[in-house]
Order: C-alpha cells, then sequence, then structure tokens
C-alpha cells in the first residue's frame, strides 16, 4: 500500500529572483507572473546596477521582493555575472532561475512571433541559439532553478512558477508529463524518468498493426496480451505512484516520463497512455504527448 502523500513544507520567500536563460524560452512570461505575486520587477537592468538593486530590495520598506530578468542583451557584460551573483546571494536571499527549451521549439517560437534574434540577423536563429547556449553556460551552472518550457503553453508556465513562488505545495498541484518515443529517434533531452519497453513484443512486425499505432484498439490488446506487459504496467504504476509524492515533497512542480520502444509508434505510445490513466486515477494532473507518432514504426 503506498504511502499517503505529505504536504511539503512551503519554502522560504527569497527576496531577490534573477531570471535569466534563452531567448525565446519565456522570461518575459515568468517576471509578469512574479509581479503578478507582489514582487518588483525589473527587465534587462543593466549588470552594474544589479548589487546597487539587491541592497534597495534588502533595506526598502516597500519592496518586499523583487525579480529581474539578466540575459543575452547584456552581451560582454554577462561574463561578470557569475561573481557578481556569488557576491549578491550572500547578503540578500536570492533565486537564480533558468528557463531552457529545446532548439526546435525555439526556433518555431521566433518564427511565430517573426522577431530577430537578440545576437542579430547576421546568421542564421539555430546558429544564434547556440552561441547564446555557450554564452550562458557559466550561469546556467549556477541556478537553483532550471525549467526547459518547451512543453508548457503560457498559461501553464505562468501556474508552474505562481506555484513555486506561492510557496505552496499540495500532491495534485505536480504537473505529469507522460511522453512516448523511438530510440531510433533519440532520447528525449527533457526527460526525468525513462523507461524502455523495446522487451515486449513488437507489433511493427505483424503486417496488420505495421500501419496502426499503439493507440489503436487491436495494437493496444495484441501488446496487453502477454503477461509481461501486465507485470510491467503494475509495477511501473505502483512505483511512480510511490514516487511522485517524495518529488512534490522535494519541491519539484512538474516531471517528465518517457517510455521508449524501437519507432516510438507502438509499445511506447500504448504504455504512455495507459500509464497517464493511471497515474490520472490516482489523483495527479498528467497530460501525455507522443513525439514520434507519425515518423513510422
Amino acid at each position: 500500500m503506498s504511502p499517503k502523500p505529505r504536504a511539503a513544507r512551503a519554502p522560504r520567500r527569497p527576496e531577490l529572483v534573477v531570471i535569466t536563460g534563452l531567448s525565446g524560452s519565456g522570461k518575459g512570461t515568468v517576471l509578469k507572473s512574479l509581479e503578478d505575486l507582489g514582487y518588483y520587477s525589473v527587465d534587462n537592468l543593466p549588470i552594474e546596477l544589479i548589487p546597487k538593486f539587491a541592497e534597495l530590495t534588502r533595506d526598502s520598506p516597500n519592496i518586499r521582493a523583487a525579480a529581474l530578468v539578466v540575459d543575452i542583451r547584456e552581451r560582454e557584460g554577462l561574463k561578470e555575472f557569475p561573481n557578481l551573483y556569488s557576491r549578491i546571494r550572500r547578503r540578500v536571499p536570492s533565486t537564480l532561475v533558468f528557463l531552457d527549451a529545446d532548439d526546435e521549439t525555439l526556433v518555431r517560437r521566433f518564427s511565430e512571433t517573426r522577431r530577430p534574434h537578440p545576437l542579430g540577423t547576421g546568421r542564421s536563429v539555430v546558429r544564434s541559439i547556440q552561441s547564446e547556449r555557450r554564452s550562458l553556460a557559466p550561469i546556467r551552472a549556477l541556478a537553483d532553478v532550471v525549467l526547459n518550457t518547451s512543453k508548457f503553453n503560457v498559461h501553464e508556465l505562468r501556474e508552474a512558477i505562481e506555484e513555486r513562488f506561492r510557496g505552496e505545495r499540495h500532491e495534485s498541484r505536480i504537473m505529469v508529463y507522460v511522453t512516448s518515443f523511438g530510440y531510433r529517434h533519440g532520447v528525449p533531452a527533457d526527460s526525468d524518468l525513462v523507461f524502455d519497453v523495446r522487451f515486449l513484443p513488437n507489433p511493427n512486425y505483424i503486417p496488420e498493426f505495421k500501419k496502426l499505432s499503439g493507440r489503436h484498439p487491436r495494437v493496444a490488446r495484441y501488446i496487453r496480451s502477454f503477461p509481461q506487459t501486465a507485470e510491467f504496467m503494475n509495477r511501473i504504476g505502483e512505483l511512480l505512484i510511490y514516487l511522485l509524492p517524495h518529488y512534490i515533497q522535494e519541491g519539484k512542480s512538474y516531471l517528465t516520463i518517457a517510455f521508449g520502444c524501437t519507432g516510438g509508434r507502438h509499445r511506447s505510445v500504448m504504455m504512455a497512455d495507459e500509464i497517464r490513466r493511471r497515474l490520472a486515477r490516482a489523483g495527479f494532473r498528467v497530460k501525455t504527448t507522443h513525439r514520434d507518432l507519425e515518423k513510422g514504426g
């Protein structure tokens, strides 16, 4: 029997939150979310003014907490940030939030908004993103919170930030993402837990199932017909229901669980859908994605 989840103790609210990360990762959304929570918010404050701003945040009777954005717009000044932030956090309770996203997601966002990358139009967006990653790597290594926003829409990102910085924790508030993928296309970079289901019989070798997916009832019945499938689902379902309250207790607000098979079309799809149903019945918020479903078996 699984232990009853315990609500985690609310963390101390930081006086200063520094938001950084890749262009297009959602820094503006996060800053606005913190502003709505009562944080005094500043975008793109020059590096040399941050220590003074931190002191004013600490000493001002009118500011309970503040948030600011530091990013690639600072150009060469970013090299000074790691040492500067180390000094600040010794004097002011601070949290550094680094927002990341997959290259594919960032390229799509720039395409949708038709905004140029801050590093300019003299190179492709992909090359600008790669250069930005290299420049921000030392800052990412210092981050207290690293959040990959690829899977979030604007509303989900705001909710994740509000839950973390409002200090509320409840077992139903964690957001669980269950995804299927194919190993031939690579393991999803943002996976927290990865399970390999290639030990199950492969429907791809059965002609009538080859062009179908794991979401088709006949394919799902075939995969379920093997005793190892039922045992695996039961064991993994119980394991996750046991683990999730502990992740919540440690302050995690979202978790990505990935199931992989060879092509990402049959076994992993069926398994991701089944685990989503089990976690939902257990009271968790769950979303499912099938990354490689349309790429073939």
